[in-house]
Order: C-alpha cells, then sequence, then structure tokens
C-alpha cells in the first residue's frame, strides 16, 4: 500500500555507500528529510538529478534538512557513483525492493524501469509531500520548495 500524505514513515535499514547499517530512526523523526527513490546508478536522468541534489545540498542542510538516495544498485556502485559525481549525501542499497514496497513506489515504463519519486517527510516523520515523475530534472525543485516552505 503506497504512503499518503500525513502517514508516518515506516522504520527501515539498509546498507549505505560506505557498506555501514543505515537505521531510518537516526533521521527519521530528527529533521526534515528528502527520501528520494531513483532507477539505476549512472544512467542520464539519475546523474542529472543527483548532482542537482548535490549542487543544492547546503541549501537543503540550510533548511536543517538530510537527502537519501535509494536505488537498488549495490554499496560498490553507490560508492563508485557518490565518488565521482562528489555526492555528499546517503545513497542505500535496496537490493530487495524491500523499502521501494514499504514506500508503495511502483515501477514506470510498462513496469520495465524502477519508478523515480521523492518523499518530503517533516521533522517529526510525517509525510507531507510525495511527488512521482520520470522527469529527473523536477525532483529536487519541487522538495526544495517544499522544504522552503517548512
Amino acid at each position: 500500500m503506497a504512503l499518503k500524505r500525513g502517514d508516518i514513515i515506516p522504520n527501515f535499514s539498509l546498507k549505505d555507500q560506505n557498506n555501514e547499517e543505515f537505521d531510518s530512526s537516526s533521521i527519521i523523526g530528527q529533521k526534515p528529510v528528502i527520501i528520494y527513490f531513483y532507477p539505476k546508478n549512472f544512467t542520464p536522468g539519475c546523474t542529472k538529478e543527483a548532482c542537482q541534489f548535490r549542487d543544492t545540498y547546503q541549501d537543503f542542510q540550510d533548511y536543517g534538512a538530510e537527502v537519501i538516495g535509494i536505488s537498488n544498485d549495490s554499496q560498490k556502485s553507490h560508492q563508485k557513483f557518490a565518488q565521482k559525481h562528489e555526492l555528499p549525501f546517503i545513497l542505500l542499497s535496496d537490493s530487495q525492493n524491500k523499502v521501494r514496497k514499504k514506500f508503495g513506489v511502483k515501477k514506470s515504463l510498462l513496469g520495465m524501469v524502477p519508478g523515480r519519486e521523492t518523499f518530503v517527510v517533516d521533522k517529526n516523520g510525517q509525510l507531507i509531500y510525495r511527488f512521482n515523475s520520470l522527469d529527473a530534472s523536477k525532483h529536487m525543485k519541487k522538495a526544495l520548495k517544499v522544504i522552503k516552505d517548512l
């Protein structure tokens, strides 16, 4: 079942790009969080999206928010992707698509591509905005606007 506005974000645990266990309760419910799900490292759209979040990361930090990217790529792939593009935020490996399912992120392009969806969570762990679009260029802008309006 898909998360909807007002829902509390479910707890989850995944490995990050440094092969360390990330527990969502360490951040969710502590500060605003942008969680963006994306299809695949090193593809043009996903690289563009990650670099947009990188280029505005300090803006998110200035508003007290954290950014987390999630795909089903391996930790090793995430590490290479983060290093190559100097990504300062957390990348999580959801290789079994368990968290993607918890959030209700559906596949795109006739079910062939993992979906691209962004969730904005307030400091209490409540979902305040959800945006689904294959167009990678819109996610960061929408998320930043929501964070600014908090």
